[in-house]
């Protein structure tokens, strides 16, 4: 009977035919359009499908919000209603026929006499909450005011009360995020949650051959409509057809280019600013020294592009001193990969509940945009902890958000972090353990000749001096001062400054020298002494590990650790 609905719609349906609750809440992509499975196929908005078809022989189908207030599927409800209403101003003196109240304290009081009155006519009643989340919004217990108190109250009623429950009446709640709305109300036995997915890959295509026809999607586009599909992962109906409406009305030709230029600022948007793409024109190659851990992600590279995502790390801890180039190898490695790699922005609020809302959308997002790379810098600072105290219970509550999410093995090698830090003794446990950031990768300034000529050319690569000669200073060769790659690259670009301000468009032999015995990097000897024990004591694998640390003791090492940490306050 419903098999022409989505899969949420068909449990919806399922659901509610067992009689036993009248109270649901629709959360995630609630304001896009709804795939209707038939031969002609059909794209519809939420609430036109809820209201035309899925409560199509209700007597009676009502929605509400806070801006718009009470309105109607049809006038002959609209009729039905305000008769009901002027019989109650009569008798209270009220005008409420001619001008309907927003708020909803009034409006659940007016809607629930209405119902009373139709239930015991026999009539059957959907009631339709938009942005549910400005009705019953998330609140700690002692800071609920009295209208949202009341609002709990009218929806708890309705959703055990044995009248309405025997009666064809449905309540729905609509809002994007499940964080955003009263613990109480969605916890409540009485009420079901169920979640409207962002559009799979088989969706995606059946809408673009909707919108635009087979026969006519050649000339909007260079790029295939299959390919257009597996592209526009992570986007909705909405956002499609806006990418479609622009080439049509604008003639601008689909390209893989521009696909992946709309794809990239309609998600950030989606997420409300909250996500990153990163890109770089850079590969492992660009990456100095590393040698190792090069290698080994290069093997996790061929895994993905062999279709091996089962052999894959559900995410990588990257660690390692300040300046050894974390944040670059990651960019790389996504570079390589050919997948999307995201930057987690920062979505905490000082707003009640806003918070755990962005991060809902967030990875819902990233669940929706698979496969993707996720990048998180400063991760110890970052994630939080899962005893952290202090904001009420804020921290926590995101830090088992993010732990869950990230120990789903359904997402093994469709969602791939990456969390780096320079302090992982920092991060919480329960993130390093396998299952989470299952590989940890440690990452140190060059040691050997051959590291550090290695760094020192692409360095002088990436920042683009040019020598009047083939030169590799003797400070570099001999190892006559440490360089990490940040300090590498910040000596060189003095070199460059220095030859400018003479000038001159390249860099002589003699210049790099004055510069490079000139440059003085700031020195935290104890700190970065113990980045580097730390990163040794961290990493899961012996023989990614520089020889000089393979056979150092464990126990001596940790007891270093302890000592520098006290030294260090």
């Amino acid at each position: 009977m419903f098999n022409h609905y989505p899969e949420w719609a068909q449990e919806f349906a399922q659901k509610y035919l067992s009689r036993t609750i009248n109270q649901f809440i629709l959360h995630g992509n609630v304001h896009d359009l709804v795939p209707l499975d038939r031969e002609n196929n059909n794209f519809v908005r939420l609430k036109t499908f809820l209201s035309e078809e899925f409560f199509g022989a209700r007597d009676y189908v009502i929605f509400y919000d806070r801006s718009s207030g009470i309105y109607f599927r049809d006038g002959e409800s609209k009729k039905d209603f305000n008769r009901a209403l002027s019989g109650r101003d009569s008798l209270m003196g009220t005008d409420y026929a001619n001008k309907l109240p927003k708020d909803p304290v009034r409006v659940f009081s007016l809607l629930e006499q209405y119902f009373r009155l139709r239930i015991d006519d026999k009539k059957s009643i959907a009631l339709i909450i938009d942005y549910a989340e400005t009705i019953v919004p998330m609140n700690e217990a002692g800071s609920t005011g009295s209208e949202d108190r009341t609002s709990m109250v009218y929806l708890s009623r309705w959703a055990h009360d044995p009248m309405f429950l025997a009666a064809d009446f449905t309540t729905v709640l609509l809002t994007e995020n499940l964080a955003d709305l009263n613990k109480t109300l969605v916890q409540n036995p009485y009420t079901n949650e169920l979640k409207i997915n962002i559009p799979d890959e088989k969706q995606r295509k059946n809408f673009i051959h909707f919108e635009v026809g087979e026969d006519k999607f050649g000339g909007l586009s260079n790029v295939s409509a299959e390919v257009v599909a597996q592209q526009t992962a992570g986007l909705n109906f909405i956002n499609i057809r806006s990418i479609l409406s622009n080439a049509r009305e604008n003639k601008e030709t689909i390209t893989h280019h521009r696909l992946s230029e709309a794809k990239k600022e309609l998600i950030e948007a989606e997420a409300y600013g909250l996500l990153e793409f990163v890109e770089t024109h850079y590969t492992l190659d660009d990456v100095a020294g590393h040698t190792k851990v090069k290698e080994h992600l290069r093997h996790a590279v061929q895994a993905l592009k062999n279709g091996r995502r089962d052999v894959l790390p559900m995410g990588y801890l990257v660690c390692g001193p300040v300046g050894t180039g974390k944040t670059f190898l990651v960019n790389c490695f996504a570079s390589e990969v050919g997948i999307p790699m995201v930057k987690l922005k920062n979505f905490r609020s000082q707003w009640q509940g806003v918070t755990e809302g962005n991060l809902e959308k967030i990875l819902g997002l990233l669940k929706a945009m698979a496969p993707v790379a996720v990048m998180i810098d400063e991760a110890d600072a970052y994630l939080g902890d899962r005893d952290a105290s202090g904001d009420s219970g804020v921290s926590s509550r995101v830090f088992s958000q993010i732990a869950t999410f990230m120990s789903d093995t359904r997402n093994r090698g469709r969602i791939l972090w990456f969390l780096m830090t320079a302090r992982p003794d920092l991060m919480p446990v329960d993130l390093k353990r396998q299952g989470r950031a299952e590989e940890h990768l440690a990452l140190f300034p060059p040691h050997t000749k051959e590291e550090r000529v290695e760094l020192f050319k692409v360095m002088k690569n990436k920042t683009g001096l040019e020598l009047t000669e083939e030169y590799v200073p003797k400070t570099i060769e001999q190892g006559l001062k440490s360089f990490s790659g940040a300090d590498m690259e910040a000596a060189l670009t003095r070199a460059k400054f220095r030859a400018a301000a003479q000038g001159m468009g390249k860099v002589t032999p003699e210049i790099l020298d004055i510069a490079l015995n000139d440059f003085l990097p700031p020195t935290y000897p104890e700190e970065i002494e113990l980045q580097t024990l730390s990163a040794v004591i961290e990493c899961t694998s012996k023989e990614l590990l520089p020889e000089r640390y393979q056979e150092m003791d464990r126990g001596d090492i940790l007891e270093k650790i302890e000592d520098l940490k006290l030294r260090i306050g």
